[in-house]
């Protein structure tokens, strides 16, 4: 989403002097242009689609779709830019902080942070774990490519199941309790996502429950859906889904169920949660938000 908001960096894209884009400096406004140049053939791993291939049942249906799909065509490096605006290089300071993404060859899914993944700088598993297949490239890391952990699960909650936790909040925008009617056959792929994305979802709180630990799920309700429309990857609606999702959360934690599990967690930072002046149509762009860190040389 970030990488969307802030515009994409496309791989055969020059400057208008010719040069590469990896090369033009964007804080000058340097404009591009598209080579012409043909898409990706054929799938984008050719050994994940192999492996789907002989044993399908082993795979979830995205990971089997992703392996077919010819190669992403966008660059995450302008994601990976805004990143390391806030960490240059290396983990984050956070002791916990897990970024899951998935092997492109195997499918297996690598919680990035957690002991024994490979050694990874925020940017680069970021951009991993963003790299929808089909629309991004794959991130390379420790000398393998990997692809948004999405394709696995929308959630990965069940990923701390043997972690000892009293409680676990997961918000899952891809999946809703809201029923929905999806008369128009465009929203028919939507409809199948949300509808996976919820069985996933509910089977890994039982496994998490079924160790002791306490869930609290927070999902789109029908106004977030409204709000949100068809494309979750569309950053037009943006700022209107971030006004909605703060009072429908708030309702959400507030029920009474969750609001028992939430009494004794400690308060959060005031300071860390602004709202901008003025509706969401006039609100900055995210990026006027925070200032850029002083490029070194």
């Amino acid at each position: 989403m970030v990488a969307h908001s802030r515009g994409e960096v496309f791989q055969g894209v020059v400057d208008a002097d010719g040069r590469p884009a990896a090369e033009a400096d964007r804080a000058a406004g340097a404009r591009f242009q598209l080579e012409r140049a043909l898409p990706p053939i054929g799938p984008g791993s050719w050994r994940l689609a192999l492996r789907t291939l002989a044993h399908p049942r082993r795979f979830t249906p995205a990971t089997v779709f992703s392996g077919w799909i010819p190669r992403g065509i966008f660059s995450t490096e302008s994601l990976k830019d805004t990143i390391r605006r806030v960490v240059p290089s290396g983990w984050s300071p956070h002791p916990n902080l897990w970024l899951v993404a998935c092997d492109y060859e195997t499918g297996r899914r690598t919680p990035f942070g957690r002991a024994g993944a490979p050694k990874a700088d925020l940017a680069d598993a970021v951009a991993a774990s963003c790299a929808i297949p089909g629309i991004y490239h794959p991130q390379t890391i420790a000398g393998r490519r990997y692809v948004d952990g999405g394709i696995y699960s929308t959630s990965n909650a069940d990923l701390l199941r043997d972690e000892g936790l009293d409680l676990v909040i997961c918000l899952n925008p891809t999946s809703t309790l809201h029923p929905i009617r999806a008369l128009n056959p465009r929203e028919w792929v939507n409809l199948a996502m949300r509808n996976a994305s919820g069985r996933r979802l509910g089977s890994e709180a039982k496994k998490l429950g079924a160790r002791g630990t306490e869930v609290v799920l927070i999902q789109p309700v029908g106004e977030d859906l409204e709000a949100m429309g068809p494309n979750l990857m569309s950053p037009r609606r943006r700022n209107q889904v971030i006004e909605v999702a703060r009072r429908t959360v708030a309702q959400q934690l507030d029920e009474a169920e969750n609001r028992d599990l939430l009494a004794d967690l400690p308060p959060g930072d005031p300071r860390k949660v602004r709202r901008p002046d003025g509706p969401p149509s006039e609100w900055p762009d995210w990026r006027e938000l925070s200032p850029r860190q002083p490029a070194a040389g």
